[in-house]
């Protein structure tokens, strides 16, 4: 039976503190009259807050009965804090390393982690995401490896705590930019030239999505080749995982001139590994493949594979230790690249042979 034109008392438990409808930290925000960014401060203890602006904050907390198992914590002695890592995948080798990275640091300095993942580059997911992060925690470390993470990063409120690990950058970062990246640049020309000095008259390139226009493991590539007065065949590939490096693979096979190709990544090579397998081509006597990145099963590929050893867990770590200086207020992290590349020869790249 419905009733009309009157309301009813509160059911019994639902008080002032209390609701049955989830309250967010805007709801806190505007009955605070502050910004969402300083009840993240408030709430996380990470920033200097005047003292009766606090004061209203936690009312509103009171109040509104907002108690996330972080702010709960936070509030009871700021003894745990909390960061969301923005990022849009959390399967492929790079970017789960990154994660280990972040929460073996974050885990050591009693921060509780988070993660919100970026369904896609396009404007609205990534808002949701960024706005997931921001409502959840006091800081954010975003995982800027293709275009959703760059779009993330640049949706993010301009005062609110955050670092990021990013692909190489073409040039120095601005100031008060606290990023962090390993150079896959050098990386890449090192390995290309790995290659060309095998005795292979070029290089092909399976490419990786990219965070910009221009990849800067594909620069290095091409740098390698123009250096040694070569012309860069054209790179192919368009995705991450192995049935890209199958189809790229499968499209190398076919031209004789591909007896030494560059991956992306290990998922990549694999792939292009099997490709040739099907079409006949032993590697290494017709095609020497290299890889990047060094995952795990690399090393148990058949035969195992030449790779470009990156730490990415060493950048998660760093990543975090920005954050850190962020929070402590210590000034303006200065971005840098981390740790140093290192090519492991296995069994999958070997000298040219030109065909009889």
């Amino acid at each position: 039976m419905s009733v009309t034109g009157h309301t009813s008392a509160a059911p019994a438990g639902q008080r002032a503190g209390t609701r049955s409808k989830s309250v967010s930290i805007r709801d806190v925000a505007k009955a605070a009259g502050v910004s969402y960014q300083t009840v993240s401060r408030v709430i996380n203890s990470n920033s200097y807050v005047k003292e009766s602006t606090r004061e209203r904050v936690e009312q509103a907390i009171r109040e509104l009965g907002f108690r996330p198992n972080s702010a709960a914590r936070a509030l009871a002695g700021g003894e745990t804090r909390s960061l969301t890592v923005v990022t849009s995948n959390t399967t492929l080798y790079g970017y789960a390393a990154v994660l280990q990275g972040i929460e073996e640091a974050a885990r050591a300095a009693s921060f509780a982690v988070g993660i919100s993942v970026l369904e896609s580059d396009g404007e609205q997911d990534v808002r949701i995401a960024v706005e997931r992060a921001v409502d959840s925690s006091g800081s954010v470390i975003v995982i800027a490896f293709d275009r959703a993470g760059v779009r993330a990063l640049e949706a993010m409120p301009a005062d609110f705590p955050l670092a990021a690990a990013v692909e190489t950058p073409a040039a120095r970062p601005a100031a008060g930019r606290p990023w962090v990246w390993i150079d896959d640049e050098a990386a890449a020309r090192a390995a290309t030239r790995y290659l060309l000095d095998l005795g292979h008259p070029t290089v092909h390139y399976v490419a990786i999505p990219s965070s910009t226009d221009t990849s800067r493991r594909a620069a290095g590539w091409r740098a390698a080749l123009a250096e040694a007065g070569v012309a860069a065949p054209e790179a192919v590939g368009s995705g991450w995982d192995a049935p890209a490096g199958y189809q790229a693979g499968r499209r190398l096979a076919r031209d004789p001139r591909a007896t030494a190709i560059l991956c992306g990544n290990d998922d990549l090579a694999l792939g292009v590994i099997r490709a040739m397998h099907e079409a006949g081509r032993a590697i290494p006597d017709s095609v020497s493949v290299v890889g990047f990145d060094n995952a795990p099963q690399s090393a148990f590929y058949t035969p195992s594979l030449t790779t470009v050893h990156l730490d990415f867990a060493g950048l998660g770590r760093a990543a975090f230790a920005q954050l850190q200086e962020v929070l402590a207020g210590a000034g303006s992290p200065k971005s840098h690249p981390v740790g140093r590349p290192e090519l492991v020869v296995r069994e999958s790249a070997g000298a040219y042979s030109a065909a009889p």
